[in-house]
This record gives structure tokens, sequence and C-alpha cells, in this order.
């Protein structure tokens, strides 16, 4: 099987082509500056944390703070431990603090005034396989 990546960035637009035999399997176009985000991973740094959104914003170096809910906090690697965690609302004071540093991948693109969503259930998608490390 002879597998190629094809890629043209000369217009407006860049094509990325994945042929196999000859033939094209996959194609992907991505529009000048219309650039996503979704599925990037970062190593953030908390900013503020509000108790009462149960959010917090997090500084990944994109123009806006990325928005952290609570709820999009994953506290432990052990599957048995996250399902024990479900029922109990923990505060978010008590996940994250000023300063700490948290790696998170974004879940929403920004939009107008606001800034993106992010998670720490970090996810990789592969063709055949979607890795998930928490």
């Amino acid at each position: 099987m002879n597998k190629e990546i094809l890629v043209d960035a000369s217009g407006v637009a860049t094509r990325v082509a994945v042929v196999e035999d000859g033939s094209p399997v996959e194609l992907y176009v991505e529009q000048e500056g219309s650039e996503r985000l979704v599925g990037n991973i970062y190593n953030g740094r908390v900013q503020n944390v509000l108790p009462g959104m149960q959010a917090a914003f997090i500084d990944i170096g994109l123009e806006r703070n990325a928005f952290l809910y609570a709820g999009d906090i994953v506290l432990s690697d052990d599957p048995d431990d996250m399902i024990e965690q479900m029922p109990e609302a923990k505060n978010i004071r008590d996940m994250l603090k000023p300063g700490q540093t948290i790696m998170v991948q974004v879940a929403k693109d920004p939009v107008g005034t606001k800034g993106a969503r992010v998670t720490t259930h970090i996810t990789l998608a592969g063709r055949t396989l979607v890795l998930m490390p928490t």
C-alpha cells in the first residue's frame, strides 16, 4: 500500500489530501483566517477562580482567557475514583488556586467577546482510535 500526503498552501485556503494507491482517502480544507482551536492542548495558568460561577479563567496564551467550568475538571486518573466523585459537587476553590499550572484542551472555540471553553479531560483522536489518558 502506497500512502502519500499532499499539501497545497498556495491560495487563500490550505488543502491537505491523503492518497492511498493513487486514490484520495481523506481531504482537509482550512480557509485562511479561520483557524479552529478545538482539540488544541495547552499548559495554562489559572488567572482567577470564581466560586459563585463554579468556574475559573485560564491563561492559555490567547487574546482572552479560557473558561473552565468545575464540572469539566477531572481530579483523578483512576476511573473508579471519578465515579465516586460524581455525586458530590466539589467547590472549585478546593480544586484550583490562582497561579496554578494546569493542562487543558479546548472544547469550544472563542465566540465574540467570550474566550474559549476548555476541559481537563484530554483526548487525542486518531483515524481508528481515541486515546483518553485521563
